[in-house]
């Protein structure tokens, strides 16, 4: 259940063509409350949390993430995977100018510090992702070669109540289902190591 396990507020950083279709800036994935919470849920069970948080407005936006889910032996009770990671995006005029990440994958460390470049973080709260062809590991340092498709539209439970969402997979370096309510991140899917699903459910 390692690096796959969340490799998901997880991944990315490189540089390269980057292709963008008809999406608006990443600004208009910002919600109004600036800021994004998800219960992290694997078999029904809440095992950690992503959180999104956002400061600045229009193009300018400094973007502090936070992942941690620990998962524990059924019945004996004591941490069997860790993964914790905090990182820093920094935005100038709606192109990322900086990002810095520390992770620990399961007692494994991970430091990266990148300065500007084209590339979308895999960091999957901006739809721009959805119209690139290479996302930055937010990990490793790495460049992850993806493709995207549209599944349709569908209605997604969060906290707030059913929202209409359009949901795309994302395969490749990043295996990725997603879904956007206009613009903005309402719902992950993705299948850990050992073949568990994995949520990111919107508070």
């Amino acid at each position: 259940m390692k690096r796959q396990f969340i490799t998901a507020a997880l991944v990315a950083l490189g540089a390269v063509t980057t292709s963008f279709a008809a999406f608006a800036a990443p600004s208009d994935s910002v919600p109004a409350s600036g800021r994004l919470t998800f219960d992290v849920i694997r078999k029904g069970k809440d095992i950690g949390d992503y959180t999104v948080t956002f400061r600045g407005k229009g193009g300018d936006l400094d973007v502090d993430l936070r992942t941690d889910v620990k998962v524990k032996v059924p019945v004996i009770g004591v941490s069997a995977y860790t993964f914790r990671q905090q990182s820093t995006e920094t935005w100038r005029g709606g192109k990322l100018a900086a990002l810095s990440s520390k992770t620990d994958d399961n007692g494994t460390p991970h430091s990266i510090s990148v300065g500007a470049t084209p590339l979308i973080p895999a960091s999957l709260w901006s739809a721009d992702l959805l119209g690139a062809r290479q996302v930055l590991n937010t990990i490793n340092g790495g460049t992850d070669m993806i493709s995207v498709r549209k599944l349709g539209t569908e209605s997604v439970v969060t906290g707030s109540g059913s929202v209409k969402a359009a949901h795309y997979a994302v395969s490749g370096g990043l295996n990725r289902e997603l879904w956007y309510a206009d613009g903005k991140l309402v719902h992950v899917r993705f299948k850990a190591d050992d073949g568990s699903v994995i949520d990111y459910a919107l508070r």
